[in-house]
């Protein structure tokens, strides 16, 4: 599960997204503000994709109230995140400009 890092240390904007933690955070935030869910109230999972034994990104799934499910995924090939709202609806694509380490 991840945690949500202290306020000061959100990523405001993609640009600020440089770390696999900022990405968690960054993904929490975006994912909790499409439903105006409070942050700090509702976990996020993740699973590290793998594609012929190397990591080529992750699913971030955010647990909301009454079982409802949204959920991103980075791919680190393109450097992207894709959300998906809780129909599995795509609503956003985010390019990011900074290489995730």
């Amino acid at each position: 599960m991840c945690q949500l890092a202290a306020p000061s240390r959100i990523p405001e904007n993609p640009a600020d997204v440089r770390s696999l933690e900022q990405l968690r955070v960054f993904v929490h935030v975006a994912l909790c503000r499409k439903e105006n869910l409070l942050e700090h109230h509702f976990p996020m999972s993740e699973l590290e994709l793998r594609q012929n034994g190397t990591r080529c990104g992750y699913q971030f799934v955010l647990h909301g109230p009454r079982s409802v499910k949204l959920a991103a995924v980075w791919s680190s090939a393109s450097n992207e995140v894709l959300l998906y709202d809780a129909t599995g609806n795509r609503y956003g694509r985010i390019r990011l400009p900074h290489k995730v380490a």
